[in-house]
């Protein structure tokens, strides 16, 4: 089969290289245009387009999908099937184009978590499991027909950082399995309408800097999972000193205390505590406005606290 990819940023360079590496012929890749980025707005190509300049594939970079010129290089590559990994919303003209349809993998079990944000949600809403899925395009986002899914189990300690790897390469392993059967006509089509029948769908919207603000007011292990479904991006955040604090990671106790939530309790050397509704937050991983990442002892060891 004849194979476009579309997508941009690293997650999605390992499903590109497990196809090439498992002999699919991708004739062109679809990613997003270079941009200026940084303090001195140097021109940021995306991981996808790094990967594919190195490894000879043709490269598109389309400002708008709906480009006439775009559409007909598109329709020139003749592609059976184009797939799509951590790319942008599609236009019905782009993603009905091939023969064999369009496919999408999915940093969720389908038919939860659809949406922007399904790795960071899945641990802020401390699940028990996550997974990947592979579906193909319809209409509406994320709500194709499922063809493949693969569970991974959470240990309640990792962070968004953690899964995003996991789920990566796991993507890969499930995006190869997929385009084979597809080639070879082994599959079959599973409506989430069925799936979605009788549960509650948990959803996955892009998250903004006030949903990174830390409410203490909330159970101890509720932040807990906020602090770990951030990191290390878009990262939760208090207040410090009238500056902002954000917190990589952070470990909680459950313990009855009588401090406001908010309030932090410290020994100046080796550890940094806020109160929760129910307990403590102690903070690991941390950056103060203005300073570099660090741990906490080290924080402690530049910053006196009262």
């Amino acid at each position: 089969m004849r194979i476009i990819f579309m997508g941009t940023p690293q997650f999605a360079v390992a499903s590109l290289d497990a196809l090439i590496t498992g002999g699919c012929d991708v004739v062109a890749v679809v990613t997003a245009p270079d941009k200026p980025a940084g303090r001195g707005q140097k021109v940021n190509q995306s991981a996808v387009k790094q990967y594919a300049e190195e490894n000879g594939l043709k490269v598109l970079q389309p400002e708008k999908l709906k480009n006439p010129e775009f559409l007909a290089e598109l329709e020139a590559l003749q592609a059976d099937l184009q797939v799509v990994v951590a790319f942008r919303m599609l236009p019905e003209v782009v993603w009905n184009m091939p023969s064999k349809g369009t496919i999408n993998l999915h940093a969720s079990l389908l038919p939860q978590y659809r949406g922007a944000a399904p790795i960071n949600w899945a641990i802020i809403n401390g699940e028990k499991e996550s997974g990947v899925t592979t579906f193909f395009l319809k209409h509406d986002i994320d709500t194709g027909d499922i063809l493949f899914t693969e569970k991974v189990t959470l240990t309640g300690t990792e962070t968004a950082g953690d899964l995003h790897d996991r789920l990566m390469n796991k993507g890969a392993g499930l995006l190869v399995k997929t385009v084979k059967a597809i080639e070879s006509s082994r599959y079959s089509e599973h409506p989430q309408s069925q799936l979605a029948d009788g549960i509650e769908l948990k959803h996955a919207p892009k998250i903004f800097k006030e949903d990174c603000l830390i409410n203490f007011d909330n159970p101890a292990e509720k932040v807990y999972n906020l602090i770990r479904g951030l990191s290390p991006s878009p990262t939760a955040y208090t207040v410090l000193n009238d500056k902002i604090l954000k917190v990589y990671y952070a470990t909680f106790n459950l313990e009855t205390h009588n401090l406001q939530p908010g309030n932090y309790v410290t020994d100046n050397k080796t550890y940094l505590k806020f109160a929760a509704q129910d307990g403590f937050i102690s903070v690991t991983d941390i950056q103060l406005e203005g300073k570099k990442r660090m741990g906490v002892e080290d924080f402690l060891r530049g910053v006196k606290l009262t």
